[in-house]
């Protein structure tokens, strides 16, 4: 194998297909990238058998070939490199990495092609077009509030829904519960509900530039996407994903309206006096407005009146700062609003006016009314 390409184009690629690698042992296929020349093409993949990454870029093929490196190592040298023609040939286990017209070079040890594992194959599934900002805000809506208990992996990913001409994510972690539904232009095959892994999530943030479309396609066992030339896939999560729409307060007979940059900038300095594991702050809720504040502690309390509208009567929810703050960062308009019947039960936080999305909260305990 042996052929020419800039710097900057394969950088790119190979910087993405790390993400898909296995770094925990140097030794290991899986820890290696695997490098392709058909043509004037080079084909990239990479995989840990859990996700995988297949792309391919144009190069000027000497001769063609294929061979696999291992990826980390490969991104190090690349970057260090100067922007430039580089010339890349594999020979006698060894990729020779010189950049042209430069008195260097680098010899990285290779792994055989023929050991390295196959990707999911995606032929037959079902791809539907979607637009790059709806998706990215329905991750960003619910990707938050994923459960970090690794022994209920069924609630460590976004649960993703088929319902006609529109998409559901949800969320939750026991504690709060993100939930969107975001209608789709495109017709969408019909799928199972699964449970997706928030690496993935991850990864389609990182690749998604937010702008145009890419396509997306879901199997049982198995999500895809392709981006152009690019196309990824992650096993999916087994297991029962908890019945949310239970969760979700059928009538809600108390509500306050108030600014999400006001509340938001409240509970970050509020948040300054509280203790990191307890993360407990008050909401005192009356006529007169929000007051956010701490518990008091040997370093004293933090306090903060914001303005809101509200006619109820007077009335105490106590909330882990954390379960706010995460959804009114990534709130859209000037305004949300605080839905609740019960102090000691779930309330809902929703932009106001309302749009495809909410989030629901259980308070930290039983609160008494007034301050």
């Amino acid at each position: 194998m042996k052929f020419v390409c800039q710097k900057a184009t394969i950088f790119k690629e190979i910087s993405l297909a790390l993400d898909f690698t296995s770094q925990r042992n140097s030794l290991s296929i899986v820890s290696n990238v695997l490098l392709e020349t058909k043509e004037n093409l080079l084909v990239i993949k990479a995989t840990d058998q859990k996700v995988g990454f297949h792309s391919q870029i144009p190069v000027e093929t000497l001769e063609e070939g294929s061979t696999t490196v291992f990826c980390d190592k490969f991104l190090g040298i690349l970057r260090s490199l100067p922007e430039t023609d580089i010339l890349f040939e594999e020979k006698n286990e060894k990729l020779y990495i010189e950049p042209v017209a430069q008195k260097m070079d680098f010899q990285l040890r290779t792994i055989g092609s023929d050991k390295f594992p196959d990707l999911e194959e995606h032929s037959n599934v079902p791809f539907f077009t979607i637009s790059q900002k709806d998706f990215l805000d329905m991750v960003n809506q619910t990707i938050f509030a994923i459960s970090e208990d690794e022994t209920r992996y069924y609630m460590s990913g976004v649960y993703l829904e088929y319902n006609t001409s529109s998409l559901i994510m949800v969320a939750t972690d026991g504690r709060r519960l993100s939930y969107i539904e975001r209608k789709i232009e495109e017709t969408i095959p019909r799928f199972p509900s699964v449970i997706i892994p928030a690496k993935f999530l991850t990864l389609i943030r990182k690749m998604a530039t937010g702008e145009g479309t890419f396509r997306l396609g879901v199997t049982e066992n198995t999500i895809f996407a392709s981006f152009g030339g690019q196309f990824i896939y992650s096993a999916l999560i087994n297991g029962k994903f908890p019945n949310y729409r239970r969760v979700i307060p059928e009538s809600q007979s108390t509500s306050v309206i108030t600014s999400v940059a006001d509340i938001l900038e409240a509970v970050k300095r509020v948040s300054l006096f509280v203790e990191t594991k307890a993360k407990k702050i008050f909401l005192d809720i009356d006529q007169n407005g929000i007051t956010v504040s701490s518990e008091e502690n040997d370093l004293g309390i933090a306090r903060e009146t914001i303005t809101a509208d509200y006619s109820g009567e007077p009335c105490r929810i106590s909330l882990n700062y954390g379960y706010i703050m995460s959804p009114l960062r990534v709130m859209e308009g000037e305004k949300t609003r605080i839905s609740f019947t019960d102090t000691g039960k779930a309330l809902t936080l929703s932009p106001e006016p309302e749009r495809d999305y909410f989030h629901i909260i259980m308070p930290m305990q039983p609160t008494q009314t007034g301050k």
